[in-house]
């Protein structure tokens, strides 16, 4: 099970969030105030980076992760590391998790040595859940965490508060502190985490109440499947018909057609510089982790009775380039490895 962590709120922000003004949650309320400690549970690709940026941006950080190597480097680094998430809650007003998967998350809250091992009674006045996850379980969650009690009530805090905030633009946004949050909650749990989440990123999107952000996430992922699918199948037909695919790309990027999988993130090797497409579909977003939230959305679907003829079809393409050995690759790799389209001759 992988997951890791990391420690958020600087000391330098302590003025501002002092100097916020927040209303109170119809159950509880909170004044505004800064936190002087974070952990960060899930140092994976994602997760290390969004740490090294609240390290950057002068956090107190503690973390924690199941890869005893990816610890002791944060150890090398002076940064404080703990063997469970437990103990992380305990040395943190702030926790941000990013892990694989809703199995993961559940383990780090509510393992033997979770986030909740203590009971009712809690250390940290925020979990934030950056996992791409259902909003079923980001919902429970949230439930699990209110019904807790702090131990210190300090600064009007009653009782501990969850934001789910999944991020889309992936290791190389993560990189560059330039993500976008969409975040489900209370909007006032949402105001005093803005300055710690753009410390890692550039946008944050208030998307309502909890599970939101983690509904949100997986329509975002839904709709850039379909697309990549959409946009890669037209390609190919164009060079069936004799057409090269930087034309129709041109022709994609001046009419009706263009999208972000033609003009920023086009499939087709050869036809734009710095993509996965143009590396042989290294890097990026991996098919295997496509494939997970369209499993995601079939089931929300599902759950809520909704016609999805689309989001099955895109599944199934998805679970096909991953039974054939494509999960590494990044989900555009559709285009070769499904439609069997041709690399772009230079």
């Amino acid at each position: 099970m992988a997951y890791r962590l990391r420690t958020l709120f600087p000391k330098r922000h302590s003025q501002q969030l002092l100097s916020s003004l927040f209303h109170p949650f119809p159950t509880r309320s909170f004044s505004s105030s800064h936190f002087q400690s974070v952990g960060f549970i899930g140092l994976g690709n994602m997760g290390s980076r969004m740490a090294n940026n609240l390290l950057k941006a002068g956090y107190n950080l503690t973390v924690h992760d199941v890869n005893r190597d990816v610890m002791k480097m944060y150890s090398d680094m002076g940064v404080s590391t703990k063997q469970t998430p437990f103990e992380v809650g305990e040395a943190s007003e702030v926790v941000i998790t990013m892990l694989p998967s809703a199995s993961h998350v559940l383990d780090v809250y509510n393992g033997p040595n979770g986030l909740l091992h203590g009971g009712s009674l809690l250390t940290p006045r925020l979990l934030i859940d950056s996992s791409t996850i259902d909003p079923q379980t980001s919902r429970k969650l949230s439930v699990s965490v209110s019904n807790c009690t702090l131990k210190d009530k300090k600064d009007d805090w009653k009782s501990p508060v969850m934001l789910d905030a999944p991020v889309s633009g992936g290791v190389v946004a993560a990189e560059a502190g330039s993500l976008t949050f969409m975040v489900g909650g209370t909007e006032d749990a949402y105001v005093v985490a803005k300055s710690l989440l753009l410390s890692m990123g550039k946008n944050t999107i208030f998307c309502g109440g909890p599970g939101n952000g983690s509904a949100a996430k997986i329509c975002n992922n839904l709709a850039m499947a379909i697309s990549m699918l959409g946009v890669s199948e037209a390609l190919t037909l164009g060079q069936s018909l004799g057409l090269t695919a930087s034309t129709l790309t041109q022709i994609f990027n001046s009419s009706s057609a263009r999208c972000w999988s033609s003009d920023s993130y086009n499939p087709v090797p050869g036809v734009m510089p710095g993509v996965p497409s143009s590396r042989n579909y290294t890097g990026g977003f991996a098919s295997k982790l496509m494939a997970k939230d369209l499993n995601l959305a079939s089931a929300s679907a599902e759950e809520v009775g909704l016609k999805s003829p689309l989001t099955s079809l895109a599944k199934n393409i998805f679970a096909e380039i991953c039974k054939n050995g494509h999960e590494n690759e990044d989900f555009s790799c559709v285009f070769r490895h499904y439609y069997s389209g041709k690399d772009e001759e230079n």
